[in-house]
C-alpha cells in the first residue's frame, strides 16, 4: 500500500492506482469551477484533472504529454492529469486555481 496527501487527508491506495480515481472516490475534487461538469471523465485529453504532485508516479504517457504541451498549460509547469498518472509511492498532491488547474494560486495542498 501507498499514501496519498491531497486536501489534508492521507489515504491508502494500492501501488499503481489510478490518481484521479482514488482522489474523487474519498471527495477531493480534482476540478475546478465548470470543469466538475465539462470535463473528458477520465480520457486524458481536456486536461482539467491537472495537479501537482512530489512523489513517485508514473511517467506521463504520449496522450499527457500531448495535452500538457498546449495552452493554457506548457510542457515546464510541472503539472500532471491526475487521470493518467499511477500512483507508485508515497506523493503529496496540490491543486492549483483555473479551470485547468494551470493557475499559480493554490486551491488547496497535500495539508489542507
Amino acid at each position: 500500500m501507498v499514501k496519498i496527501q491531497a486536501q489534508g487527508k492521507t489515504i491508502e491506495c494500492d501501488r499503481g492506482s489510478n490518481l484521479r480515481q482514488v482522489l474523487m472516490k474519498e471527495g477531493i475534487p480534482v476540478y475546478n469551477d465548470k470543469a466538475t461538469i465539462l470535463n473528458c471523465r477520465g480520457l486524458g485529453t481536456c486536461g482539467t484533472c491537472a495537479v501537482e504532485i512530489e512523489g513517485e508516479v508514473s511517467e506521463p504517457s504520449w496522450r499527457e504529454k500531448s495535452r500538457l504541451s498546449l495552452p493554457p498549460h506548457s510542457p515546464t509547469s510541472n503539472r500532471r492529469l491526475s487521470c493518467q498518472t499511477k500512483v507508485l509511492g508515497d506523493i503529496k498532491v496540490t491543486k492549483h486555481d483555473g479551470f485547468w488547474g494551470q493557475g499559480s494560486e493554490t486551491v488547496w495542498t497535500s495539508q489542507g
